[in-house]
């Protein structure tokens, strides 16, 4: 088994180990040196590039990990994304170098999908705006929506989908969903009709993204997409922000075609202030704070830490993307 403590690993985000201590002492116990984000943030391609010289581990958050980053590497041995999503990372470079890329699907499921059954409900009774509006000392008669009784639509049954599936049970609405890779069978587990991707968009009260961002889904949320939604429907986003295609989904907002948005996730982070969306009442924005719970937290720095170390030791990792 190689020596790892001749081994140096880079620890990139900034909730690791806040939760759970072990997650540091372990680390620090097994390899020679841990060097953490210095800059207190996600990294860019360059603070990347700056860092990782000599490293042979790197435990990824949303750092830009592009070709130009990785071309001072040269010890690096493994990406361990601490979390489910590979976007950043230049996945042919680091195949090109002979990194192995892991991640950690399935850790922050639980915790993204309680927030879009959040943001479902807080869309139904624009709970933001009347929050705002008794902090105003008013008591404007404010109409909301039941689910009950309501179509709801997920494009995309994976572990995010099929959880918050479960958690709509019991609020006595209609699930469709669309996912060829899920059979009926599982979809009849998680009290889902599957439907056509079309039906889905055309029937839904709430329609909620959870694809993966692939060139196929890139701004799939675009005009055509938008004017084919039910009139008076609500949009749920926790998955990615390049998802949508937002001065088209503004569009939409301002011709009323849609109740309301909730957006967890832009094209752009962190959002600017001047982004038109957040001028609209009808928009309820977080600022992707969807894995950001503490089990979700624990499990994404286990997940990341063992596969990363795996590697280090010459063995399989669990999650391998390449």
């Amino acid at each position: 088994m190689p020596d790892l403590r001749s081994c140096r690993v880079l620890v990139t985000p900034r909730s690791y180990g806040k939760y759970d201590p072990r997650l540091k002492t372990e680390l620090e116990d097994v390899v020679g040196e841990v060097v953490y984000n210095p800059f207190g943030r996600t990294l860019t391609s360059a603070e990347v590039q700056s860092l990782i010289p000599g490293c042979d581990g790197y435990i990824a958050g949303l750092d830009i990990v592009d070709r130009f980053a990785l071309s001072s590497a040269d010890r690096l041995k493994v990406i361990a994304r601490y979390g489910v999503g590979v976007d950043s990372v230049d996945l042919e470079a680091a195949q090109e170098k002979g990194i192995v890329v892991t991640n950690t699907p399935g850790a922050n499921s639980t915790s993204v999908a309680e927030l879009t059954v959040g943001l479902m409900l807080c869309l139904a009774r624009m709970i933001p705006l009347a929050t705002q509006e008794a902090r105003a000392g008013k008591q404007p008669r404010m109409e909301g929506v039941a689910l009950e009784g309501k179509v709801v639509g997920l494009l995309g049954l994976g572990a995010v989908g099929k959880r918050v599936a479960r958690r709509l049970q019991g609020f006595e609405c209609m699930v469709l969903a669309c996912d060829p890779a899920v059979d009926a069978a599982m979809a009849r587990e998680v009290g889902v009709r599957l439907c056509s991707r079309e039906e889905v968009i055309a029937r839904s009260d709430f329609l909620s993204l959870h694809v993966p961002l692939l060139p196929e889904t890139r701004g799939m949320v675009d005009a055509s997409f938008l004017a084919a939604m039910k009139p008076g429907s609500c949009l749920i986003n926790t998955a990615r922000g390049e998802l949508v295609d937002e001065p088209a989904l503004l569009t939409a907002l301002q011709s009323a075609h849609l109740r309301g948005v909730a957006l967890d996730v832009f094209a752009e982070e962190p959002l600017p202030v001047d982004n038109p969306l957040l001028a609209l009442p009808q928009v309820i924005a977080t600022p992707h704070i969807g894995a950001h719970t503490d089990g979700a937290i624990n499990a994404m720095g286990w997940g990341a830490l063992r596969d990363c170390l795996a590697v280090l030791e010459g063995k399989p990792p669990t999650h391998r993307v390449v």
